[in-house]
């Protein structure tokens, strides 16, 4: 039995960019997969690949009827989506129950399997053919490469250079005249059809106790470079915690995967490891394991607490500086860093003195105890000094003058001629005038004055 993946317009694919809801137009069965991307292509220069494809599938398993307790039989069926997602945009096409190009496989075979006799607990592969991406006419004759976070995901297809590469990670393709990267399958293996009857919950047991654990810790030692290896966390977790679910009077291991985990803590503390596995230790560092089961689609995780006794401490000297004007971060090079940044008056950690980037003065960001790739202007932090040529009234953020009590009288907050003043990052415009903030407290001088 096959399904199929509904064709979504330009403007269906808009839409689902903003609100990912079911597009309505409906597929033939001789139609290809369509997912509209309509804007210039963003390579990602953290991956291997310039446009992510995330399918994402859900299966129920098939119940037989139960006499005893008089409950009917469920058929079992599979939905989902597949999303092509880059510079930060998602754009989804809907699996449909009543469509004909997806093909259910079980293991190695080639037969395949109707949706209704899916079976719990058994990993299946998902096939879509036909599958195009179309990123617009403004990308014609473009070269990008096809890949997935998910490393259960293949593509079948034409690479840029003609030949015909099946069931490969990562796909290099060249778009046609009309922006269009057309592949010949998306295949999506360990899919897993979950049985909605079975309630057992996932937990995490201590191996030598056998007792219920909801959190966990264990130790490994650094090398005399004060390096550890992935692996030897690994074995240490795996020696001390398991997972599984009770059922049928026994527990049943559920499996987790402790070395992604491990690399997931690595990169959320920003440490880096090599080819082989090899990083230089913190002094701690939390893993959370998760666990999901392939029979019902439970899941439970586990924080684990790794500590190295004999780690090198490489923490750096911080000091906390208050952002007085919202910053973006900079590289080493003096370009932003992505989108994010601080808002005023929070607080960030950075190395305790200034360094020069084309001729400005800026602070490197401390993160975990170590100084990263990331800079903020001096001049958001430390302000900049400024002498005022006239007298000049203190305004609100709302251009209203700010005012004090003096004896009985309320008078406008004047700064006289001549005063050094502080004036922290970049204009504002405030009801058509340009002002410099000049304090905590949402206090603004007009730029005139100085």
């Amino acid at each position: 039995m096959k399904k199929n993946l509904r064709i979504v317009s330009a403007a269906a694919a808009a839409l689902l960019a903003v609100a990912p809801v079911a597009a309505t137009a409906v597929s033939t069965a001789d139609a290809a997969t369509v997912v509209n991307a309509g804007s210039a292509i963003n390579t990602n220069t953290n991956a291997k690949y310039d446009v992510d494809v995330t399918p994402s599938i859900s299966a129920v398993a098939a119940v037989a009827a139960n006499t005893t307790t008089n409950t009917p039989a469920i058929a079992g069926n599979l939905t989902g989506t597949i999303s092509a997602s880059y510079n930060g945009k998602s754009y989804t096409a809907n699996l449909k129950n009543d469509a004909e190009n997806a093909t259910i496989t079980e293991g190695t075979s080639t037969t395949a399997v109707k949706p209704a006799d899916l079976k719990a607990n058994t990993a299946y592969t998902v096939t879509v053919k036909d599958v195009s991406f179309n990123f617009g006419s403004e990308n014609a004759g473009k070269i990008i490469t096809l890949g997935s976070a998910n490393s259960n995901v293949k593509f079948t297809g034409v690479d840029s250079d003609g030949k015909t590469e099946t069931n490969v990670s990562t796909l290099k393709v060249k778009l046609d005249q009309n922006g269009v990267a057309s592949l010949k399958n998306v295949s999506i293996a360990n899919v897993y059809a979950i049985n909605t009857t079975d309630n057992s919950n996932v937990n995490f047991y201590d191996v030598t106790t056998g007792t219920n654990v909801t959190t966990g810790s264990v130790s490994v030692n650094a090398d005399n470079q004060g390096q550890v290896n992935i692996s030897s966390v690994v074995a240490a977790i795996n020696s001390k915690y398991f997972a599984a679910q009770y059922a049928n009077k026994k527990l049943n291991t559920v499996n987790v995967n402790v070395e992604n985990a491990v690399k997931d803590a690595l990169k959320a503390a920003n440490i880096e490891s090599n080819a082989v596995g090899y990083f230089k230790a913190p002094s701690t560092l939390t893993v959370n394991l998760k666990a999901t089961s392939n029979t019902n689609g439970k899941s439970a995780t586990l924080p684990v607490t790794v500590t190295v006794p004999n780690a090198i401490s490489d923490s750096v000297q911080s000091t906390s500086k208050t952002i007085m004007h919202a910053s973006y971060y900079y590289n080493k090079e003096g370009k932003r860093v992505g989108t994010d940044k601080i808002g005023a008056y929070n607080s960030v950690n950075v190395l305790p003195n200034t360094v020069q980037i084309n001729g400005k003065a800026y602070y490197q960001v401390v993160e975990n105890g170590k100084a990263v790739d990331k800079y903020i202007n001096a001049g958001n932090i430390d302000g900049t000094k400024r002498t005022l040529k006239k007298n000049a009234y203190v305004y609100k953020n709302n251009g209203k003058a700010k005012t004090q009590k003096s004896g009985k009288k309320t008078k406008k907050v004047l700064v006289k001629k001549g005063t050094e003043v502080t004036t922290y990052g970049a204009k504002f415009n405030i009801n058509g005038k340009a002002y410099y903030r000049i304090g905590r407290n949402n206090e603004y001088v007009k730029v005139a004055n100085f």
